[in-house]
């Protein structure tokens, strides 16, 4: 009886080793394999050093000089990224530095300057041009006031009517010559103005292309005066003196206008001089009335009325050699030499103006 009793208290204990008997043959069957007991735990691998930093490069003194720019330029609006992309990869430009420190003695006389720049294809060119765009110079001559056959005399003495308007990048060359020129602070000055045309988005970078000195489109703008000169004459919003034919004559004209340009009134006429007249006389600042000039004998060559106004005479080549031409200049002379600075290229301008229109 008590030999019964306990194999009925074993059941349950017998049943249940059987069952996970099974269960782990089961497991074994759908696995293809027997559990292997777990691994014992690995030691951690030994600590490798980190390899030693590479020495930090120091910067030239190029990039130090840009970096004050950069400031400059950032305080008056420019942003991170304009300055990001045209500083990126920047150095100085041996080419410009070798132009600007052999600038050649000017020795041509007036007669072979006026040659060189005013042959006659530039003047047929001019005329051809002149005509196409008669509409459009109409247009700004009203605007502005200033004669139309002026803006097309400027554009073909700079650039050729366009056609030659610089390889430069503009930023090389006015960081170049901001950094080791002959005139730093003109040119930091110019470089600054020339980051604001960019951030203002009048031009991209890639094409923001002009001389070794930074002169600019087809006008041939420094970019300080591109911000008080330049204009949007074609009305899409930026003032595009490299590609826009409308805009690049109307800030010429807009450059005169704000020089002094008196409208209706002539800037040169070629006269004759007397026989034994004092040159002591002539020179652009020692102005007359007219009528004095012709008191004193001097007369148009053309033999065409003078007109009742303050004037000077100018021989171009005095006082260092006689010259065989001898003009009456107006105040629109001046007007005209506040582009460049020269007689001979006023001059030239104003023959090719005459020419032209």
């Amino acid at each position: 009886m008590q030999n019964r009793r306990a194999l009925l208290a074993a059941a349950p204990l017998l049943l249940a080793a059987r069952a996970g008997l099974a269960q782990g043959q089961n497991q074994g069957q759908n696995q293809g394999q027997v559990p292997t007991p777990p691994r014992p735990p690995q030691a951690p691998p030994a600590h490798r050093p980190a390899p030693p930093a590479a020495p930090k490069r120091e910067k030239t003194a190029f990039e130090h000089f840009l970096d004050g720019v950069a400031e400059d330029a950032k305080k008056a609006g420019v942003s991170s990224n304009t300055l990001t992309a045209a500083f990126r990869g920047l150095a100085p430009n041996a080419r410009v530095l070798e132009l600007d420190g052999r600038q050649p003695e000017f020795t041509l006389t007036w007669e072979q300057y006026r040659d060189r720049v005013v042959p006659q294809a530039r003047i047929d060119q001019g005329r051809r041009l002149f005509q196409q765009n008669r509409t459009l110079l109409d247009a700004i001559s009203t605007r502005f006031g200033v004669a139309p056959q002026l803006p097309v005399a400027i554009w073909g003495m700079e650039t050729n009517y366009g056609g030659n308007t610089g390889g430069f990048s503009v930023i090389e060359a006015l960081a170049t010559l901001a950094y080791d020129g002959r005139r730093k602070a003109f040119f930091r000055t110019e470089l600054l103005a020339a980051l604001k045309i960019l951030h203002a988005r009048h031009v991209p970078l890639a094409h923001m292309k002009g001389s070794w000195a930074g002169a600019m489109g087809q006008p041939q703008f420094m970019p300080t005066s591109f911000e008080r000169f330049a204009v949007d004459f074609d009305g899409d919003g930026h003032r595009n003196i490299w590609d826009s034919r409308a805009d690049a004559l109307a800030s010429i004209a807009n450059y005169l206008a704000r020089s002094g340009w008196r409208s209706g009134e002539p800037w040169i006429r070629e006269v004759v001089l007397p026989a034994g007249f004092d040159i002591e006389q002539t020179g652009r600042d020692k102005k007359r009335q007219v009528q004095e000039w012709l008191n004193a004998g001097v007369r148009s060559r053309d033999g065409a009325t003078l007109p009742a106004l303050e004037a000077a005479v100018l021989l171009p080549d005095a006082p260092n050699g006689p010259s065989r031409q001898a003009f009456m200049v107006f105040n629109n002379f001046n007007a005209i030499r506040r582009y460049n600075p020269s007689n001979f290229y006023t001059l030239g301008v104003g023959l090719l103006a005459d020419a032209v229109g």
